[in-house]
């Protein structure tokens, strides 16, 4: 029965393509848009209900790319074990599944607490280097250093929550961590109204509310996991890092987490950028950069589909389903892109005020001004965004991290480092929609690169394997002509 569940579960490599990858994708976007719900909720109740209304959920937005910066080098090893996990079962060997699996808990462990510990030591003076000293800032800054330490106490639980619920997903069982976060997610959302609204705690409140639910999340998707009859279970005493499952993890997945870091230095520098137009911009900044964030979700299931099923088909040797599988999860992305994005321009003062409840008419029409302008220029083209990371996928699942790394890294940060001083600083200084225009322009740039790269891969794998079972043929052959003498 296991055995059954288990083969039900991994096998991407037979079969339709489409209907496969939509029941992998549709949980993986629905636990996505619940994280961002409950992200979501945390600027929700302290925009509402807190006594600092929108400076405390400007504080809680501005807080994303500075804690991103720190968090995603360790975050992106989350991908190189989803990697492992998916060509190791398209290979077959379910030995280096499990001792994969087994080192990627306590890697998981270790990582989260030496983040945990940087980030709540540095979190202070790094927000006061991101926001300046101004006094336009200094009401966002108090309440941002106190809600970041709480965030980061609950940096163990996350690592290990996504490192494991990584090899879960790449067996192909996408449903359990949904169920997970959505039992952590309720505890989350009731935690923040209690904190706030009985207890008055503002940012910190939803601060200790996450990571409340992140230990939560965490404790049971590894109670599963040692509990799983399948290939991903967990048996405690096997629990160590082996040399050749860490080498394996990192070459694939520090690439990975490489990109994430140097995006988020140049999404810190233009943060820092929005943040020199005062509290009511980076509020407003603040809730349309969350409503962004469930098209993203959508966008990111779609990405680690790629990559999944495309690991598994390489594992197998059956390349021309990585054509297949690319081809669908664009078309897919693009379509969902377009349709989330178009709703979010169509109900943007709906969407915005379910974050914005600012009494004062001016402070409360500048906020909502700042989120609209981001959501007409950014929303609508976030699909673009959604190619890039489909074709950043391909291209990982097919077994070459560094590529994407490096395509991603000058076509979309260092381009868009370039953008903000050039455009922003020089020609159109203190016009914030030119600084929002340099995310649909390098998420075009890149995707472009990555497509070539994609198309040159593949092409190499086909002959690659090509290679391989004509040099088998011809061994076979001198077999058995030497059988026959």
């Amino acid at each position: 029965m296991a055995k059954a569940v288990a083969k039900k579960q991994y096998n991407m490599t037979e079969g339709p393509l489409l209907g496969k990858m939509l029941k992998y994708a549709l949980p993986l976007m629905a636990t996505g848009l619940l994280q961002v719900l409950y992200n979501a909720s945390d600027m929700v109740v302290v925009g509402r209900f807190s006594q600092s209304g929108s400076v405390a959920m400007g504080a809680v937005g501005s807080c994303g790319p500075l804690i991103n910066l720190l968090v995603n080098a360790f975050m992106g090893l989350s991908v190189g074990t989803g990697i492992c996990v998916a060509q190791w079962i398209g290979a077959g060997k379910h030995k280096e599944v499990k001792d994969v699996v087994h080192t990627s808990l306590l890697g998981g462990l270790i990582c989260g607490i030496f983040v945990g510990v940087f980030g709540f030591v540095m979190c202070e003076p790094l927000l006061k280097l991101m926001m300046g000293g101004g006094e336009d800032t200094a009401r966002t800054l108090a309440e941002a250093i106190p809600y970041m330490r709480a965030y980061f106490v609950g940096m163990p639980a996350m690592m290990v929550y996504n490192f494991l619920a990584s090899a879960l997903r790449s067996s192909g069982d996408t449903k359990r961590p949904l169920i997970f976060l959505s039992i952590s997610g309720l505890l989350n959302v009731a935690l923040n109204l209690v904190l706030v609204l009985a207890f008055g705690m503002g940012a910190v409140g939803v601060g200790i509310a996450t990571t409340a639910a992140q230990y939560a999340s965490a404790f049971m998707i590894l109670i599963y996991m040692c509990r799983y009859g399948g290939i991903c279970k967990i048996n405690m005493r096997d629990v160590r890092m082996k040399k050749a499952d860490i080498v394996a993890v990192v070459r694939n997945g520090l690439p990975a987490g490489i990109q994430s870091v140097v995006f988020s230095i140049s999404n810190v520098l233009i943060q820092s950028t929005i943040n020199s137009y005062g509290d009511a911009v980076i509020a407003g900044s603040a809730a349309a950069g969350n409503i962004e964030g469930f098209i993203y979700i959508a966008m990111n299931s779609l990405y680690q589909t790629a990559m999944t099923f495309a690991g598994q088909n390489v594992g197998a040797e059956k390349i021309e389903r990585v054509k297949r599988v690319g081809f669908i999860a664009v078309t897919v992305v693009i379509i969902t892109g377009l349709v989330i994005g178009g709703l979010c321009l169509i109900f943007n003062n709906q969407l915005l005020s379910i974050y914005v409840n600012e009494p004062d008419p001016v402070l409360h029409d500048q906020v909502f001004s700042a989120g609209i302008l981001r959501i007409e220029i950014i929303a609508t083209t976030y699909f673009l965004c959604g190619v890039m990371e489909v074709l950043s996928g391909l291209m990982r699942g097919m077994g070459k991290p560094v590529i994407p790394m490096i395509v991603s890294i000058l076509g979309s940060c260092v381009l868009r480092v370039v953008w903000i001083i050039v455009i922003c600083n020089n020609i159109f200084p203190g016009e914030i929609v030119y600084l929002y225009i340099a995310y649909p322009v390098t998420w075009m740039v890149t995707s472009a690169a990555h497509l070539v790269c994609c198309i040159v891969t593949y092409k190499y794998l086909l002959r690659q394997r090509d290679a391989r079972n004509a040099l088998l043929a011809e061994a076979e052959a001198q077999n058995l002509v030497g059988n026959k003498a």
